[in-house]
């Protein structure tokens, strides 16, 4: 590999050394500088990395030592009544999701402080998990608060919650916009005197006057929706409530503390039964093409997401669009400009499919899960983010029927860099299958780099030194003050007496070359090896002798000097350390 510095300065760098390399990720806003060599700036600006860093690794430690310290409320193991609920549910649970409510069940019954994130994509049986979380929950006398970002989603989940304990003795109640100011009264006095069991609500929830009686969970749906104010609160409730989190493309910051042990993960990556992906597809807006999008789903008596996110001439575009298809009602859903119960009334007769085209902004983004709705079309499509693009076409796609979405942009509209090549092809080419909601995150986690975890004063460092660089020094900054070793850097020589590369007639792109060197660079456990052997197959088919004698060095690197009960020496040959 080549590598410039300023001035023209080359260093070349062998492809057993390729760990010593990383891809630079800051944010969007961030303009790398590059550093001659000779010169110590690159150090100096990891030194001061270095030292903002083991500030922040001090705050992470205490909040850490404080979860492990912290003792909750050991719940009792699962009742009867627990059993029956369960065998209930009317479909058939995935092994993911029966291993994230396994692990939520086993975080109760340990008596420590819960504080675990539930990612999958949508459709996938978040909110089952949630639900069975919660009615172990009340089983012990304890109450549940479910926090929404949305008074549309806290109307859905309420009815969900409802109907689901319908047959057992809990009440549940919803605080949000959609209620009168008595019934809120009525719902908090509730909530103080402990007659309300769960109660579901916006960040409403978390105002000053609201007092639990015995609060013992609480569960955020989409937490990448609240404000800093309302993080800071549930915070400060993560120290001694049990926490659970629900989210399919959870924010950068969210999803690092999670991969780095400061609150723990569990992944539903499997599809529903019968479920297909969404064939999603980017263009040029066409008057023509939309039209016949929607004839066609109205043809087989589906429902349609119009999505217009400017509601200063929102009514222009649906009656643009009801000019052009004559057929079914349309309905507008704005922002603003209607009251609560307005927009409660809408979403009940689309639900009940009396309104078979919606035009509508992102106010659909979370909360409406309507199995016939299986067509969206989002018009200027590059106006929006990753996540929040992965979220909308989320609506569509929660039957056996196939769906579709449609990513516009203006014609002849140059697209911004960013959004060009990495969002959209991200959205259409990478994450098309289903189970994309955690690699969603990972890629906006490299397209947007990670933040900071507690506050903004650490962007400027992570910016400077890149996101790989900034993790490795938090990493040790961390287990420094765990009391753990840490072992120096050191060089390891490899001469190689055999043919180790990977041949042009195996993977033609020098980019996807790399990116694989890379991955056999970082090798470190015979785990690691069968990961990156499979994916070689998946992507580019069998292995020449050549990349396999590659993989068995790696590993020979890593220390692990057998595979399979066989000497990798006695298998390639002569390889000296």
């Amino acid at each position: 590999m080549k590598v410039g510095y300023a001035n023209d300065g080359v260093i070349y760098v062998s492809i057993d050394q390729m760990s010593l390399v990383q891809k630079y990720i800051g944010g969007d806003a961030a303009k790398p500088k590059l550093n001659k060599l000779g010169t110590v700036s690159w150090e100096k600006a990891k030194t001061k990395a270095r030292n903002a860093v083991k500030i922040l690794a001090q705050d992470l430690v205490d909040l850490y030592a404080q979860r492990q310290s912290a003792r909750g409320y050991q719940y009792s193991a699962d009742t009867v009544w627990q059993n029956e609920f369960e065998e209930a549910f009317p479909y058939e649970e995935t092994d993911d999701q029966l291993n994230a409510i396994a692990d939520c069940k086993r975080d109760m019954e340990s008596g420590k402080v819960m504080d675990r994130l539930v990612c999958g994509d949508v459709g996938f049986g978040k909110t089952e998990v949630a639900i069975r979380a919660a009615f172990k929950t009340v089983q012990d006398g304890k109450q549940v608060a479910f926090l929404v970002p949305t008074t549309i989603l806290a109307k859905q989940h309420y009815s969900t919650f409802a109907s689901r304990m319908a047959d057992f003795p809990i009440n549940v109640d919803m605080l949000s916009r959609f209620r009168t100011p008595k019934q809120q009264r009525e719902t908090i006095a509730g909530i103080e005197n402990g007659s309300v069991d769960i109660v579901v609500g916006t960040h409403r929830l978390l105002s000053k006057d609201i007092k639990f009686k015995d609060l013992g969970m609480v569960i955020v749906d989409e937490e990448q929706r609240f404000g800093v104010a309302h993080k800071e609160k549930l915070k400060a409730l993560r120290k001694n409530v049990n926490v659970l989190t629900l989210s399919a493309t959870p924010i950068p910051r969210t999803l690092h503390m999670s991969m780095t042990g400061i609150r723990d993960m569990s992944l539903l990556e499997e599809a529903p039964n019968d479920r297909l992906p969404i064939q999603t597809y980017v263009m040029e807006y066409n008057p023509e093409f939309v039209k016949d999008a929607i004839l066609r789903e109205l043809a087989r008596n589906g429902q349609v997401y119009y999505l217009y996110n400017r509601v200063s001439n929102i009514d222009e575009v649906a009656a643009q669009i009801h000019g052009s298809c004559t057929r079914g009602k349309r309905r507008i859903l704005p922002m603003v400009k209607m009251s609560e119960r307005e927009l409660e009334n809408i979403m009940m007769e689309f639900l009940d499919n009396e309104i078979n085209v919606l035009v509508c902004t992102t106010i659909i983004e979370t909360g409406l899960d309507i199995s016939n709705a299986n067509t969206i079309i989002i018009q200027d499509a590059d106006c929006m983010g990753l996540s929040q693009l992965y979220q909308l076409r989320g609506r569509v796609g929660r039957s056996t029927r196939t769906s579709y979405a449609y990513l516009m942009y203006r014609q002849d509209k140059v697209l911004h860099e960013v959004f060009r090549k990495k969002r959209l092809q991200t959205i259409k080419g990478n994450f098309t299958e289903f189970g994309s909601g955690f690699k969603i995150a990972m890629r906006d986690l490299e397209i947007r780099g990670a933040g900071n975890l507690l506050g903004a004063e650490q962007h400027g460092h992570m910016d400077t030194v890149g996101y790989e660089m900034y993790c490795k020094l938090l990493d040790e900054a961390v287990r420094e003050l765990k009391g753990e070793k840490i072992e120096e850097d050191f060089e390891t020589l490899i001469e190689i007496k055999i043919n180790a590369y990977i041949p042009n007639s195996y993977i033609s792109s020098e980019f996807q070359k790399l990116e694989m060197y890379k991955k056999i660079s970082l090798i470190n456990n015979e785990n690691d090896y069968y990961d990156v052997q499979d994916e070689l197959l998946d992507r580019y088919g069998d292995l020449p002798r050549a990349v396999q004698n590659l993989l068995d060095i790696a590993l020979v690197k890593a220390g692990v000097h057998t595979l399979g009960g066989t000497s990798i020496a006695q298998r390639n040959g002569k390889v000296l350390i």
